[in-house]
């Protein structure tokens, strides 16, 4: 017990996100440890447009850090019904625990839709009925110019943040500079850059967070719930698809095609028949299946699970493992191609003339020369499969419908584009969030791409 029966709990995904983390804590420890590793990164980072989608990734995976420390509640103790929160709905409690009656504009004061009251004298009118969690004492005119009135202490906060980053860095810089007699003569990483984007993600979320005490940012959906609350919610569901499937699939892949690869033979025709079949068969219907019958199991066998947060992770879990062992096929095709033409190196050929184990050859001889190839697969699968559970969702075989995901509000959002008035913030919200998350995975695959790939001209 913490604090008035709140207790911590741990989901399955928030085990598996929180040591996909260590393991990039790692990953950038080892690198900083070899120096030509370290080289090669920093290229990557010498890039304008890389070091800013760089920001932007790690913006979207801290918030997805966040919403992954969950704890448990007594449902009497908020003003909603959940067993479980997180550390962002804390952060985010005056929007989880406050919902309206029904859909909202941005920025609204009143319902989007009017309803039928009885006035004073006891006629019916037609009136569109005030909000009950937006700040009351503005009008239509007056919005507009406390919105901009706000957006001076998102500024001045985000310039403090900048200001403290710019002070840390100075004195790294000179520190380094006073222990090291060289200067480093490689070029200059993109600073300016850099911080324009801190400054940027900064403002935009600190104005819109101050904003949502007092509006409902980007409105609100059928059942009330805000729409920005729900938007970075759903960040947490795309960054575990994104980035969790591709810890099932590299297993997979690594071992087949290198084992296709470097044994060749019927080994190799048993793995190349393998994926052929699998890609033989449609992906989305053979994922439906897989999600229908996981689906089928948990319904019949309700009492594994305590909560229906519990029910709906493990969904997302089964979700992930469902994605990785189908989409593992692309990247064993390649790694077995490269292989085989890496095998018939020299080296190679020598290692096995000395009687080298061949997993010793794989280990020292082949892996080596195939990071490059895996690091910019798995980026450039990171974008496909957040993609990938937005279309699952939109035709009913992905996450569970109460975990937030942008393909579920896109999924709901269908019937709000056709009803009058029509209801577009919670498909346009959707769709920029999920574009931005999208585009910064792209734009830093291709500057990896460029870099790491040893056939480009640097």
């Amino acid at each position: 017990m913490i604090i008035d029966g709140i207790t911590p709990v741990f989901l399955w995904t928030d085990l598996m996100i929180w040591f996909l983390f260590a393991l990039l804590i790692i990953g950038v420890v080892q690198i900083r440890k070899d120096q030509q590793k370290a080289q090669q990164w920093r290229s990557v980072f010498e890039s304008k447009t890389a070091i800013a989608a760089a920001l932007v990734l790690l913006f979207y995976f801290m918030v997805a850090l966040a919403d992954s420390i969950h704890f448990k509640v007594d449902p009497k103790q908020t003003a909603v019904n959940k067993t479980m929160i997180s550390g962002l709905d804390m952060l985010f409690s005056h929007l989880s625990e406050n919902s309206e009656r029904t859909y909202s504009a941005p920025f609204a004061l009143n319902e989007y839709s009017s309803s039928v009251v009885f006035t004073e004298s006891g006629d019916v009118a037609q009136e569109y009925l005030p909000l009950k969690h937006v700040i009351q004492d503005l009008n239509g005119d007056s919005t507009l110019l406390y919105v901009l009135q706000q957006s001076s202490w998102a500024m001045m906060i985000s310039l403090i943040l900048l200001v403290v980053f710019m002070v840390f860095h100075g004195y790294q810089k000179f520190k380094a500079l006073a222990h090291s007699k060289n200067r480093d003569s490689s070029k200059s990483l993109p600073w300016g850059t850099f911080y324009l984007t801190l400054f940027s993600i900064s403002f935009i979320m600190g104005w819109l967070y101050i904003l949502s005490f007092d509006f409902h940012v980007l409105g609100t959906n059928k059942v009330g719930e805000d729409v920005f609350y729900q938007s970075l919610k759903s960040i947490r569901t795309g960054v575990i698809i994104g980035g969790l499937t591709t810890l099932v699939m590299l297993p997979l892949a690594l071992a087949l095609g290198i084992s296709a690869g470097y044994f060749k033979g019927w080994i190799d025709d048993v793995i190349q028949y393998l994926y052929t079949t699998l890609n033989s068969i449609p992906g989305v219907l053979l994922i439906a299946a897989a999600v229908l019958v996981m689906q089928s199991i948990m319904t019949t066998n309700a009492d594994w699970f305590g909560s229906n947060e519990e029910r709906a992770d493990m969904r997302l879990l089964f979700l992930i493992f469902i994605l990785g062992m189908t989409s593992w096929t692309g990247l064993c095709r390649l790694l077995r191609a490269e292989t085989l033409k890496i095998s018939q190196i020299e080296y190679v050929t020598a290692a096995k003339a000395f009687g080298l184990k061949p997993i010793t050859i794989i280990r020292r001889h082949i892996y080596p020369n195939l990071v490059h190839l895996i690091l910019i697969a798995l980026v450039l699968d990171f974008s496909g499969l957040v993609l990938a559970e937005a279309v699952l969702s939109y035709v009913g075989v992905g996450v569970d419908p109460i975990t937030p995901s942008w393909g579920n509000m896109i999924n709901q959002a269908r019937l709000e584009m056709a009803r009058e008035p029509m209801v577009w913030w919670s498909l346009f919200s959707a769709f920029c969030f999920m574009f931005i998350l999208v585009l910064a995975a792209n734009l830093f695959a291709d500057r990896v791409q460029w870099v790491l790939n040893p056939k480009n001209e640097k």
